[in-house]
């Protein structure tokens, strides 16, 4: 009896790490169907695709600003807090993006200056939300921690993404002189 009660304990005990452990990755998707339909659809270009995590980026903090200023919103503290959620989601998933191009060795040059526009646009949301007159230091905390991580992640993304400009910038000189270099040919005997 005692062999029969340790495997059901143990049978138990498993099923209650997997159950935790399963709920821990359950993560709310900031994408809707649409969205990920189009961002499957560029994969292999990465101007068009880059342009979409920006504009998703962009669309989530515009309906954070909606939902800040309408009045007849409920729990406007959790939802701010989704909202940035999702911004920030979203905005590792273009960096990580962008990481995957470099390794490719994509000529990305062009979103870059895009992407580093709307890091200019995202942090002054950003900063805006953070000092916003009129707000409870209560309703600011629960979106508090969410927040300084948003703007941390744009702070160090924009020195990145200028740097990663330069030297796609550079690579890009360097290609460029090496292609004009007139070929020297050997006579044939």
């Amino acid at each position: 009896m005692n062999a029969r009660w340790f495997r059901v304990r143990t049978c138990l005990a498993l099923f209650l790490l997997v159950a935790a452990w399963a709920a821990a990755q359950r993560h709310r998707d900031p994408f809707t169907q649409a969205e990920i339909d189009q961002i499957r659809d560029v994969s292999w270009e990465p101007e068009q695709r880059l342009a979409l995590y920006v504009n998703f980026a962009r669309a989530r903090l515009v309906a954070m600003e909606q939902l800040r200023s309408d009045p007849k919103i409920k729990d406007r503290p959790r939802q701010t807090h989704d909202k940035l959620d999702d911004f920030l989601l979203i905005y590792d998933e273009l960096n990580d993006n962008i990481d995957t191009y470099v390794d490719r060795k994509n000529d990305i040059r062009k979103p870059l200056k895009v992407i580093i526009d709307a890091d200019t646009e995202f942090q002054a949301k950003l900063l805006a939300l953070r000092d916003a007159a009129g707000v409870s230091a209560e309703e600011a905390k629960q979106y508090e921690f969410v927040l300084t991580n948003a703007l941390d992640t744009i702070d160090g993304s924009v020195e990145d993404h200028r740097k990663l400009l330069l030297e796609q910038q550079e690579a890009a000189k360097h290609r460029k002189k090496s292609d004009e270099k007139p070929t020297v040919s050997t006579p044939e005997r």
